[in-house]
């Protein structure tokens, strides 16, 4: 067989075990399904191009560097070129606490970007402090100061929702007047 051929099958093997855990960092990240999707395929794009070229020690990290280096570097922007299609293809996800993850979208969304990557790749990915300040080009000291203040703001959300009984609209309200505690 041809050695291009097996680049290919090994890439693919690669990318449909990958996808589910990619996808899942990719929402995190962006916060939208659709954006998460878009970012997933360029991850896998530049992944591709990279994957006979390059040697690479172990590609579950690198796609998950590619992943957070795409989405910190560019801001995406919807291309004419894109049309909508007749059936999505169904992402499923065995959580069992869905308002859970709904309130950590929620606090998600409201980081920086830089610190939502820091979150993502350290918290949600099990990545090392070095791993993730390579990947986020910061120092060690800045990544652990950065996630420390982040995981801050993260549970203010919940507790706000948790507060809240649950309902959004207060859980908002209560945030944008200030009430239940310091914030950032």
């Amino acid at each position: 067989m041809d050695a291009r051929v097996q680049d290919r099958d090994g890439f693919r093997s690669f990318a449909a075990e990958r996808l589910p855990a990619l996808h899942r960092s990719a929402l995190f990240l962006v916060g939208d399904p659709y954006l998460a999707e878009d970012l997933v395929q360029e991850t896998l794009t530049r992944l591709f191009v990279a994957w006979g070229r390059t040697a690479i020690d172990n590609p579950a990290a690198y796609a998950h560097t590619v992943l957070t280096r795409v989405f910190l570097s560019s801001r995406r922007r919807r291309s004419s070129t894109e049309y909508p299609v007749d059936t999505v293809p169904e992402v499923s996800y065995d959580d069992s606490d869905i308002a859970a993850r709904l309130d950590l979208q929620r606090g998600l969304a409201l980081l920086g970007e830089v610190d939502r990557a820091i979150v993502v790749l350290r918290y949600l990915d099990d990545r090392s402090v070095d791993e993730v300040a390579a990947v986020v080009r910061l120092t060690p000291g800045n990544v652990r100061v950065r996630a420390s203040r982040a995981l801050v703001r993260l549970r203010d959300v919940v507790d706000r929702h948790e507060r809240a009984g649950g309902d959004p609209e207060q859980a908002r309200a209560e945030g944008a007047t200030g009430e239940g505690g310091p914030r950032d």
